[in-house]
């Protein structure tokens, strides 16, 4: 980073002279020498990492999953068969909470009820959102552990068993642990396709890097384990946007551990459509605000597993500079203006590759320990690789905005 800041100085002084010193300072700052920081940072962190193998656990313990469903009844069968599928050495209870849905997601789970004696059903009778719905099997649950599963998502062999083995092998103070989610729909059309190597790059690798440093920051409701009593403790789940990152740092706020089973996979519908895309990638970003606006303190407490709250104080000023600086900035380079973009801007291309090679061969050798093959997918590859941050972005900036500005709040895409 320093090499990068002494290279900038040219830079800084002619785009100073275009703009204004500050202006030049933050927008190089946010676009070239921060992100290039934490690539470095994360792509090091990657060559380094040895994940711990899952020790021998001589009785697994009964667990309750919880599924929150509003309008789920084209796919909450396929989910529960995945679950009573799954090989795992403990009792597994089933509590699928219909919130309130206008399909006939509770007759499809009434029709299941004979054939697995630890389904449960939860009628809601009005759809008040997914909390609400986790909170209410939470009251019903007895289990010391229990996890969250979407009622889109397919379980992958050994899911539950590696997942809990996961969080028995973890250091103490674990109070949860977010499994691997893959997409399922990837073939539907160049949206799903692209959005399959972010979830098997992108995603996969912060979360990796993160639990290496001993606190993987989202603890994602699609597919996660928690100590029952912790999140108890906490009031559950709050009634938020992103209530599963909001609860995931209120239990590093309380001094724990959160993990990572790369080795538990299941499988999850991503949005197909480009509004849905967008909506989604709002939600998570207006989630990540609302964490910050739960628990400030986590950013006074020293601790080396708070390393990446603090990283991600600096995303929303990445995003903002990247939305207003870089995209800009690459129309001025088409007609000639190399102020921001410029040929320099291919010699990162190299680098680039080097990185996504790492974050490739770690991902490739879980699906390898999975038994899954990486197919086939090189149009969503370039789309991934140099458009996917065109909008990406700037929904991120559209999503801190909104929740800045106190817009209302709805449950919207997972």
């Amino acid at each position: 980073m320093v090499l990068s800041i002494w290279l900038s100085q040219p830079w800084l002084h002619d785009l100073g002279q275009l703009t204004h010193p500050w202006l030049a300072a933050y927008l190089i700052g946010f676009i070239a020498i921060f992100p290039g920081f934490i690539n470095a940072f994360v792509l090091m962190a990657l060559l380094v990492d040895q994940r711990p193998r899952i020790r021998q656990v001589p009785a697994y313990p009964d667990i309750t999953i919880l599924v929150a469903a509003y309008n789920e009844a084209g796919s909450i069968a396929e989910t529960v068969h995945s679950v009573f599928q799954q090989d795992y050495p403990g009792r597994v209870h089933v509590y699928v909470i219909n919130d309130g849905s206008r399909d006939a997601t509770a007759d499809e789970v009434r029709a299941l009820l004979p054939l697995y004696p630890d389904l449960r059903l939860i009628d809601m009778p009005r759809n008040q959102g997914k909390s609400h719905a986790l909170n209410k099997g939470l009251q019903e649950c007895t289990t010391d552990l229990v996890l969250t599963l979407d009622a889109d998502c397919l379980l992958w062999r050994d899911g539950l068993k590696n997942i809990v083995g996961r969080y028995l092998s973890d250091p103490p103070g674990t109070r949860a642990v977010a499994g691997l989610v893959l997409i399922r729909n990837s073939r539907d059309n160049w949206i799903t396709r692209t959005q399959e190597w972010d979830y098997f790059l992108g995603i996969a690798a912060t979360k990796r890097v993160q639990s290496l440093f001993q606190g993987t920051l989202v603890s994602q409701g699609a597919f996660s384990v928690y100590d029952r009593a912790t999140v108890a403790a906490l009031g559950g789940w709050p009634h938020v946007v992103g209530e599963d990152i909001v609860l995931t740092w209120k239990i590093l706020e309380q001094g724990y551990r959160v993990g990572y089973a790369e080795n538990a996979a299941v499988f999850t519908r991503c949005p197909d459509t480009l509004k849905g895309f967008v909506r989604q990638r709002q939600r998570w970003s207006r989630g990540m605000i609302e964490a910050f606006k739960a628990t400030p303190r986590l950013l006074i407490k020293p601790r080396l597993t708070l390393l990446y709250i603090w990283w991600n104080l600096m995303f929303p000023f990445m995003d903002l500079a990247y939305t207003v600086g870089f995209l800009p900035g690459l129309v001025l380079a088409l007609f000639g203006y190399y102020w921001i973009v410029g040929p320099m801007t291919l010699a990162l291309l190299p680098l680039s590759a080097v990185f996504t090679w790492v974050m490739y061969r770690a991902a490739k050798k879980s699906f390898d320990e999975l038994g899954l093959k990486v197919r086939s997918n090189p149009s969503g590859f370039v789309i991934y690789s140099l458009a996917y941050t065109l909008i990406l972005q700037p929904a991120c900036v559209w999503g801190y905005a909104v929740e800045l500005l106190g817009l209302r709040k709805t449950w919207g895409t997972k």
